[in-house]
């Protein structure tokens, strides 16, 4: 796992940590780190959203398997990866057993480990580790895959539970001891699912941060 002087010596999480229904593995996440290990890139999760598969009309399970949605009905702990606005790409960890789809999305991350190199993936000058600019590095779904260089050719369908992945989440001890729940943003339906997780008082998660 990664072991730098920046980040403590890490386990990657296993595949049952992912069973659950999408709000418990949501919280979960919080303050665990997505890593890629051979940069390394390292950020801390601080903020995402749950999608509850095909009872969730905001999900893009909803309507059922496609090609493009499979990852979510498989095994969990896989990335699914997806392209929207016709300049994003997002991230999110299948969840819940195979057949029965779920996802989680991470919307925000505190940058740990890597930052010049999360600032060339964003086109930006490399910020100081916790200054106002390294917010913008991994503050936002598009910018953390951008900061990450997660594609959908690259990274739909990656075991975040692999040894040997190119995309893991591992865990460093950190607790999540203050976590606000609100209604997920960025939506058009069922809008008022408070199904968002933070970790309080994080300056890198998105939106507006007076809330938190």
């Amino acid at each position: 796992m990664v072991d730098t002087s920046a980040c403590a010596q890490t386990t990657l999480v296993s595949r049952d940590f992912y069973l659950d229904p999408p709000d418990e593995v949501a919280r979960k996440l919080l303050g665990k780190l997505l890593v890629r290990p051979g940069e390394p890139l390292v950020g801390r999760i601080v903020e995402v959203e749950a999608y509850f598969g095909e009872s969730d009309p905001a999900a893009h399970s909803f309507a059922g398997r496609t090609a493009r949605n499979s990852v979510l009905f498989g095994p969990p702990g896989h990335a699914y990866v997806y392209f929207i606005y016709g300049m994003h790409f997002c991230l999110n960890v299948s969840c819940e057993p195979e057949g029965r789809a779920g996802g989680v999305l991470f919307r925000a991350l505190e940058p740990i480990c890597g930052l010049d190199a999360m600032a060339i993936g964003r086109g930006l000058h490399a910020p100081g580790r916790g200054s106002k600019a390294a917010a913008n590095l991994t503050s936002g779904p598009g910018r953390l895959c951008q900061a990450f260089g997660v594609t959908r050719k690259r990274d739909n369908g990656a075991d975040l539970t692999a040894p040997e992945s190119d995309l893991q989440i591992q865990d460093d001890g950190f607790v999540a001891r203050k976590v606000l729940v609100t209604p997920r943003i960025g939506i058009s339906k069922d809008t008022e699912r408070a199904a968002r997780f933070v970790l309080a008082g994080n300056p890198f998660v998105s939106g507006r941060k007076a809330e938190y």
